[in-house]
């Protein structure tokens, strides 16, 4: 071999080992944007509040006026209706197939017939709700005293209340033992302890975002991502101590969050038809994704994580008939209010769409 021959393929060698130690050539190519992916329709009536992702079960659960609507997770079909029971939002336990809405009171339904079982009657007014899976308890968060209510999915007996110094929006467990609620009127994350489901510690947001109304937790990593109404804010926290470690900008109108393991990303969904998301690149390092135009109105969401996507749930108004002769004025109607109390409480307002008949969108939000 002569000389510059190997002169050559020493330069060749010694600059590929370059390039691997500077990390250029384990950069992964760039993953293709978020996008709406598939979508369903279906007419009804009352307003809606949260979306529900039954992940082990494959269904997917809407309360809206008087009906628990249930979709096949996978093609978002209709699946049938929990009847005399509506609500806000639904926890199901995987191992005794119970469901719960959150309303008052609370409906417990077995998620295999549909069929309603009982009513439970509960204190305050449940809006949030989640399935504790490390004690396998359901945590019924309420706006007023008492701010969680402790269910045993098993039989529906009331375990225990929990005062949270303030009014809870959205709640995660790490399953360890820890379960994180965002206070929205304290502008705080809770950490409750499973176990004596007692407070022990409240993480201030400390000025950096106010009204936290949804939430995401990076169990793994310890990482809380708290979404944020004032300003338009996700707040990053250690779950361990509170320390604040990074704020990204998010849309407006913030009422539901959610995180992937599989992406390791975390999502918000916002009234003014947005999605936000937020990529943990590290336990150190975010960056915000670009942003998916839903639909206005779509406030909340809920994570697929088999198939990794976002669904999205938002309402369109019917067309309006003409009055009859004879109908009293518009004035004259008297309201009929949602299961689980009236519309409102905390800053993200009231929930979502009309009351009247109208369309509920599900929108699944993918790559």
């Amino acid at each position: 071999m002569n000389c510059q021959k190997h002169l050559s393929l020493l330069l060749s060698a010694l600059g590929a080992a370059w390039v691997a130690s500077s990390g250029f050539a384990q950069t992964p190519p760039a993953e293709k944007p978020y996008k709406i992916v598939a979508t369903n329709q279906l007419m009804g009536t009352g307003v809606i509040d949260y979306v529900s992702a039954d992940n082990e079960g494959r269904r997917l659960y809407v309360p809206r006026g008087p009906l628990i609507h249930v979709f096949d997770l996978d093609t978002l079909k209709p699946v049938g209706n929990v009847t005399n029971s509506g609500g806000h939002g639904v926890a199901v336990d995987p191992k005794t197939h119970h469901g719960f809405s959150s309303s008052s009171p609370v409906s417990m339904f077995d998620t295999t017939t549909l069929e309603l079982i009982k009513h439970i009657t509960v204190q305050g007014r449940p809006d949030g709700i989640l399935f504790e899976p490390f004690t396998e308890r359901v945590y019924v968060l309420s706006h007023s005293a008492p701010n969680v209510t402790v269910i045993d999915p098993k039989d529906g007996s009331i375990v225990g209340t929990i005062d949270l110094g303030g009014g809870p929006e959205q709640g995660a467990s790490d399953e360890h033992g820890h379960v994180y609620i965002d206070v929205e009127d304290q502008d705080n994350i809770a950490v409750v302890d499973a176990k004596t489901l007692q407070v022990t510690a409240h993480y201030p947001l400390q000025g950096k975002g106010g009204g936290p109304g949804g939430l995401g937790l990076d169990a793994k990593n310890h990482i809380l991502f708290a979404m944020c109404h004032d300003p338009a804010t996700c707040v990053i926290l250690s779950a361990d101590d509170g320390k604040i470690l990074d704020t990204l900008p998010i849309h407006a109108g913030t009422d539901g969050g959610g995180f992937n393991p599989n992406t390791m990303e975390a999502f918000s969904s916002q009234g003014d038809g947005t999605l936000s998301i937020i990529k943990e690149i590290s336990p150190t390092s975010f960056v915000a994704e670009p942003v998916v135009q839903t639909q206005r109105g779509g406030k909340t969401c809920t994570v697929d994580t088999k198939n990794n996507r976002v669904i999205v749930i938002a309402t369109e108004r019917a067309a309006a008939s003409p009055p009859a002769a004879n109908a009293a004025p518009p004035e004259a109607a008297a309201a009929t209010p949602p299961a689980g109390g009236p519309p409102g409480g905390g800053r993200r307002g009231g929930r979502g769409g009309g009351g009247g008949p109208g369309f509920l969108d599900i929108i699944a939000v993918g790559r």
